[in-house]
């Protein structure tokens, strides 16, 4: 690991320095990752429209997400009516409307604040849920996608790729998979949920080969619960066994941290 000060650049990064091919980023305090993580993607996204028609982003959720996105919204600047949407994962047999539902966050948070051309949900209540893996893929693959937002699960999972399911090299894009008991935990820790039976057992996730092939890739860690999933993903080898620890890898990849997230480094 090498320390490569950048400081001079802004004053609300204590350091930044890289990890092999990854970028880390280390603020002094969570308001000041956000703030920066949103500048960065609204600056990208700027750019991008410069040279192309449509963006193409897929978005995450949970409670890291949340205040970057209000950030990115509330910058402005990007066309939204020239994007397109996805979203990383969803639970299986969960409706639309339910409050822990992945489309639910996104549609009252994201949707009906920027309007995008399209947002592409993941059905999670679908019929035939290996047919809509099939159907989320035909979408996924229509396009290159700009802009990957991630966040880091407590067992070092990206999405809902866990240590026990995760394939580096997997040839499905969407999958169903089991979720692991420390992934339901954290939902209920988060009040996503009441109690641990109401969490679904299995979800739909976009694979760790479509992740890494978007062209911009941003990752948030903040908080003390993921400080020892922060560690094994930069300092153990990369492994399965931490599947974040992927994108040690991508060099268009950039990991936020604050001081509690960073503690055990």
């Amino acid at each position: 690991m090498s320390n490569l000060s950048d400081t001079s650049q802004l004053d609300s990064v204590i350091t930044s320095f890289q990890v092999d091919a990854l970028t880390v980023r280390l603020y002094n305090q969570e308001a000041r990752l956000t703030q920066d993580a949103a500048k960065i993607a609204q600056q990208y996204l700027q750019h991008l429209l410069t040279e192309q028609s449509t963006i193409t982003v897929i978005l995450a959720t949970g409670n890291s997400q949340i205040k970057f996105l209000e950030a990115l919204i509330a910058l402005e600047g990007v066309d939204w009516s020239r994007s397109v949407l996805f979203h990383l994962d969803e639970y299986l047999g969960i409706e639309a409307n339910h409050r822990a539902s992945f489309r639910h966050y996104l549609q009252e948070r994201v949707e009906k604040q920027v309007n995008p051309a399209v947002f592409h949900y993941i059905q999670g209540d679908a019929m035939q849920p290996l047919a809509e893996c099939e159907r989320y893929t035909r979408l996924l693959q229509t396009q290159q996608i700009d802009l990957c937002c991630l966040g880091l699960g407590e067992n070092g999972h990206l999405a809902f790729n866990e240590p026990s399911v995760v394939d580096f090299n997997d040839p499905y894009p969407v999958k169903l998979v089991r979720l692991e008991l420390a992934t339901r935990q954290q939902q209920v820790s988060e009040r996503h949920f009441p109690v641990l039976d109401a969490v679904p057992q299995y979800a739909f996730t976009l694979t760790i080969p479509l992740i890494c092939s978007a062209k911009k890739i941003l990752c948030f860690a903040p908080e003390k619960r993921k400080a020892l999933a922060v560690k094994k993903m930069l300092q153990e080898p990369i492994s399965t066994g931490s599947p974040a620890s992927i994108l040690r890898t991508q060099n268009q990849a950039t990991l936020f941290l604050d001081p509690d997230s960073a503690s055990l480094l």
